[in-house]
């Protein structure tokens, strides 16, 4: 699965190095095996996000992407729409939607997420938003779990104060808006699926054996 991942990741054109973030051994052997670049990083980093941070102190780059390694349906396209919001010198993070599928619209674990017209991301959530009051069928928006940083604003993240909205709704990127940062979101026309279970992955190895 890893190798999906880091196949699309090498192929983006946009990217000028590709590192694996880890803190198994067992991933590292595999990273050895295969001469592909990786960072060991320490057991107690609570998140993917902190991870990224720590590589950030080895490595300079002004733009940094946080790709999960079980994102194995990436596609270059993927990351290209990611980076494009930082034409725009205010954007500090950019992350990915998709239309939302009609069996996931009221699926707490597929999130969605509602932006401004410019693609300013407004606000996540597991709930079903928008509220479709008047049965108008208004777009729904799924987040994709990819995201980019300017060098400041992942400088700062470890510092930011845990709030409510995060707590309540267990999602990390409510921090950048709640502690005020500009989080943009960019719109693909590619989903992906998370291999979070066995379900997820049997699911993902049908999709990529009929590509």
């Amino acid at each position: 699965m890893l190798a999906w991942v880091f196949e699309a990741a090498s192929a983006c054109p946009q990217l000028d190095h590709v590192l694996i973030a880890t803190d198994s051994d067992e991933v590292a052997e595999l990273c050895t095996r295969h001469s592909w670049p990786f960072q060991m990083t320490s057991p107690d980093l609570p998140s993917g996000t902190d991870r990224l941070h720590a590589v950030a102190q080895l490595l300079d780059a002004a733009i940094y992407v946080n790709i999960q390694g079980d994102e194995p349906l990436l596609k270059p396209q993927h990351l290209t729409a990611l980076l494009a919001p930082f034409a725009n010198p205010d954007v500090d993070v950019s992350t990915l939607k998709v239309l939302c599928t009609p069996e996931n619209i009221a699926n707490p674990n597929a999130v969605k997420v509602v932006t401004a017209a410019d693609g300013r991301a407004l606000y996540f959530s597991r709930a079903t938003i928008p509220y479709d009051r008047d049965g108008t069928n208004p777009p729904y928006w799924k987040h994709i779990g990819l995201y980019a940083y300017r060098k400041a604003a992942l400088n700062v993240f470890p510092t930011l104060p845990h709030r409510t909205l995060e707590q309540t709704e267990r999602l990390e990127q409510l921090r950048f808006l709640e502690n005020g940062l500009s989080l943009y979101v960019a719109p693909t026309h590619f989903d992906t699926v998370g291999v979070d279970t066995e379900a997820d992955l049997q699911k993902v190895e049908a999709l990529l054996l009929n590509r």
